[in-house]
């Protein structure tokens, strides 16, 4: 499918991307922080849903995105033992910018994305302080780093070094051209598995079977009028993108996916919310430009991280240095 103009989620107009990264010795951990619009996200929500694909995860959040079909705060995403700084900080954010949040109106429910980046991150030093995550929002911008950055500096792919990873696809349905993007973190796999658009290259590289572990955050984002209902069926693809590049979805693996649309926001002043949805009939498109972006944000994490060493002397060596001898 057709590209979107920067290949990345922030070509679904309105969303914005941001990193932390800490890179010193033993701390090699992060922010990523993703901004669904850049208005009054808490009184105009976006139509979302989740998906999970194995659920060995701590994400917060979604236990509500799946009951009201929305989401009301910023995506963040760090290390599994971070997501509590994090939650907190994303609070302080959306009660900043909201004063009747928990007095007149209801509370918050923010959005908490995780993997685990113990093998390079000293992760039980608790790194992730609320100021990180602070900086990751003040950093959101339509242009953003790939790879070893942020909540990916951290983490490890097919036993190499992963990241983050976007991917976007420009589409057509009832006449009209829509866009739709992921961004991933990636943290999952053996080298054995790694299958780089059709090509068995991890067994190339391996020079010994692994154990496939880990975890993957999938977060698809699309301007097309779709439902909640629409976006849980959409972020089921997921799956197919993941699993071309080889995951298996192993038994201690956390594969998550949250897809939301910036089209028919929920503006929570109206009463009465008349959103003008896709037909069923037309949602092919989004399926394959799912799969599409997921496997692409998937191999591109690696593609674009820099080979890092970290806690313990513990290295994770960057894919495109890998493949220059194959």
């Amino acid at each position: 499918m057709q590209k979107g103009k920067r290949n990345l989620i922030s070509d679904v107009p309105g969303v914005l991307v941001g990193h932390c990264t800490l890179s010193g010795g033993d701390v090699q951990t992060g922010v990523t922080a993703i901004l669904p619009h850049s208005g009054d996200i808490y009184h105009e929500k976006c139509p979302a849903a989740s998906h999970i694909i194995n659920g060995y995860g701590k994400s917060t959040g979604l236990v509500q995105i799946d009951e009201l079909g929305n989401i009301e705060t910023p995506l963040i995403l760090t290390n599994t033992l971070g997501v509590g700084d994090a939650f907190a900080a994303c609070v302080r954010y959306m009660t900043e910018r909201n004063p009747g949040i928990g007095r007149d109106e209801g509370t918050v429910n923010p959005v908490i994305l995780e993997c685990n980046d113990s093998f390079l991150n000293d992760i039980r030093g608790m790194h992730v302080k609320q100021e990180y995550v602070f900086k990751a929002l003040e950093d959101v911008s339509d242009e953003f780093e790939l790879g070893a950055v942020g909540a990916g500096r951290g983490m490890t792919c097919y036993g190499l070094k992963g990241g983050i990873g976007s991917a976007s696809r420009i589409l057509e349905a009832a006449g009209r051209e829509y866009t739709l993007g992921a961004l991933v973190l990636t943290n999952f796999g053996a080298l054995q598995d790694l299958t780089v658009y059709g090509q068995y290259i991890g067994r190339k590289l391996a020079g010994v079977e692994d154990e496939p572990k880990g975890s993957c955050i999938m977060v698809i984002a699309t301007d097309a009028p779709v439902s909640p209902r629409q976006l849980h069926r959409i972020a089921k693809r997921a799956q197919s993108g993941l699993a071309r590049t080889g995951g298996i979805t192993s038994g201690g693996s956390g594969e998550i996916v949250v897809a939301f649309s910036t089209a028919n926001r929920m503006k929570t002043a109206k009463p009465v919310w008349h959103p003008s949805l896709l037909n069923d009939d037309l949602l092919t498109p989004l399926f394959r430009a799912a799969i599409e972006t997921v496997e692409e944000s998937i191999i591109r994490s690696m593609l674009e991280a820099e080979t890092v060493t970290g806690r313990d002397g513990n290295k994770r060596v960057s894919l495109a240095e890998m493949i220059k001898g194959i």
